[in-house]
């Protein structure tokens, strides 16, 4: 009789311990692959109450390709490099086909610097904020005069 005591002791323990973790830990989130769906988990920012959708640069290799190669970006996209520390990040348009606004952003996601309509033309000239950034968004050419966006502006990560 014991035995059958520890045996369904141990199941409810165990079943409490996977409700308890259950309550702890979100479920994996896995975008569909359904040709037609749509997709739930695209990455946004938020910036002067806009939202952008944004590709995301956080390796070495994103971050190098960037958007080269592409060849424009609509008015409600962007891409977003995220730096694994604050520091200086220099950019340029190497293989660029278009016209880009670009933001340097803090760790608190203030704009720290900004440039506006940088063209294909500009390489191998390299742009260099003046403060140290942890994020970089690189948004279609004209979005921050048409939004007014300054220095000091947050960007809603």
């Amino acid at each position: 009789m014991s035995y059958v005591r520890n045996i369904f002791t141990t199941a409810l323990f165990l079943t409490a311990c996977v409700f308890l973790i259950s309550l702890v830990y979100k479920p994996l989130q896995i975008p569909s692959l359904i040709e037609g769906e749509v997709d739930v988990y695209v990455n946004t920012v938020e910036l002067k109450d806009r939202i952008i959708r944004v590709d995301i640069a956080d390796t070495p290799e994103k971050r190098e390709a960037g958007l080269s190669g592409r060849e424009s970006l609509a008015q409600d996209e962007g891409m977003l490099f995220v730096f694994p520390e604050d520091g200086i990040y220099a950019f340029w348009m190497k293989d660029m086909r278009f016209s880009i606004d670009i933001l340097w952003i803090s760790h608190a996601g203030m704009v720290v610097e900004l440039q506006k309509s940088v063209s294909p033309e500009t390489y191998p000239a390299t742009f260099v904020p003046s403060k140290d950034a942890r994020y970089v968004l690189e948004l279609p050419s004209g979005w921050i005069e048409a939004h007014i966006v300054e220095i000091g502006d947050i960007v809603h990560l």
